[in-house]
């Protein structure tokens, strides 16, 4: 899920949730990210965490970012330990997201949604809990200027509401 963060955003946004899937690696701690494919009609080829709407029958944000963490990628949610939720984040999009932070351990396989993700990629959690790589960039849509952040890594683009909520766990953690 991507999006520009929008101060005010309007009464009736959709609910989603997102995992932010944190690996447990030998070598450190990594955030596990999907790139969606190329001909999806919404964020197309943008970096994002595992997650979607949430659907009637969804009893909280957890269980609809773990279902689509499953839908998405085939990480079984009992591999999944929730560590807790960060801030919602409101996109430009229509969206209010809820980011639920889950602690996995390896070894685990995965199994992509073809349709809605190219491929899954991890990044060193320290990159993101540095703010050096915290960059502030703006675009202007409908006459509206909109911030948001960008971090970009080995040729990957992070950036929108992805970036805001790793910025929101950099918060969390104790930085600035």
């Amino acid at each position: 899920m991507q999006g520009i963060e929008e101060e005010g955003a309007p009464a009736g946004l959709t609910p989603a949730a997102v995992l932010v899937p944190v690996i447990l690696r030998p070598e450190g701690l990594t955030v596990l990210f999907t790139q969606r494919t190329a001909h999806l009609n919404d964020h197309a080829g943008q970096v994002s965490f595992p997650g979607g709407r949430c659907e009637a029958d969804d009893p909280s944000p957890v269980h609809t970012a773990l279902r689509e963490t499953e839908e998405e990628i085939g990480l079984e949610p009992a591999r999944i330990e929730v560590l807790g939720l960060l801030p919602e984040y409101r996109t430009g999009t229509g969206f209010t997201v809820t980011p639920v932070v889950g602690l996995v351990r390896p070894p685990f396989e995965l199994s992509l949604d073809s349709f809605e993700v190219a491929e899954v990629f991890e990044t060193p959690l320290a990159f993101f809990l540095d703010p050096a790589n915290h960059q502030r960039h703006s675009m202007e849509i409908g006459g509206v200027r909109r911030h948001y952040y960008a971090m970009p890594y080995e040729g990957y683009f992070i950036w929108g509401a992805t970036a805001g909520m790793l910025v929101s766990l950099h918060r969390l953690l104790g930085g600035d």
